[in-house]
């Protein structure tokens, strides 16, 4: 498609018309698809419009990953609370890495970002899975952290290895088992 094919601004009535949504919606399938994070050429492109009109709704790249990132974390799991909190907590730490998996180069954006909005997602799910331990402060602080890190180098170690089977979300199960020993301890 040659830039005078392309359509300049927003696409006229027939079209569905641009906006956040689709945008971030666009840009979630991309990733998902080539598994990584999406030029704002090649998203503009997929949209059928200019790079320029991406940027009338996000300010630069960064905003739009991080509108983004806040988009997919709200794809987390939600504890019930009708369980036991060791299974909750298995939940959610697989739905989190599941998440990672599925959309490579998000843990990049989820720790880089200036906002802290999808960390306040997680701990707020955590502290509800872990209520019933009545943790506080520091060791409320220790035990999230101790989870998160693990996660986190899970994610980064599923996203630099290819083969899919060596290493996945499932086999994890046993090192929550004993993150969750070590919170309830």
């Amino acid at each position: 498609m040659s830039v005078k094919d392309k359509k300049r601004g927003r696409p006229l009535t027939e079209g569905e018309a641009l906006s956040q949504e689709r945008i971030i919606q666009a840009a979630k399938l991309q990733m998902k698809e080539n598994r990584k994070v999406p030029s704002i050429r090649a998203l503009a492109s997929n949209l059928n419009v200019d790079a320029m009109a991406i940027y009338h709704y996000f300010k630069n790249k960064q905003a739009l990953l991080e509108a983004l990132t806040c988009s997919l974390v709200d794809e987390i799991y939600e504890p019930s609370c009708d369980e036991k909190w060791q299974t909750e907590l298995q939940k959610l730490s697989a739905s989190y890495l599941q998440l990672l998996d599925d959309y490579p180069g998000l843990l990049t954006v989820l720790l880089s970002m200036d906002s802290v909005g999808p960390a306040e997602v997680f701990q707020t799910r955590f502290e509800e899975v872990t209520q019933s331990l009545k943790l506080k402060g520091q060791a409320q602080q220790d035990a999230i952290c101790l989870l998160v890190d693990y996660l986190h180098g899970v994610a980064l170690a599923m996203e630099c290895n290819p083969d899919r089977e060596a290493l996945n979300v499932s086999m994890t199960s046993g090192a929550i088992t004993l993150i969750c020993k070590a919170i309830e301890a």
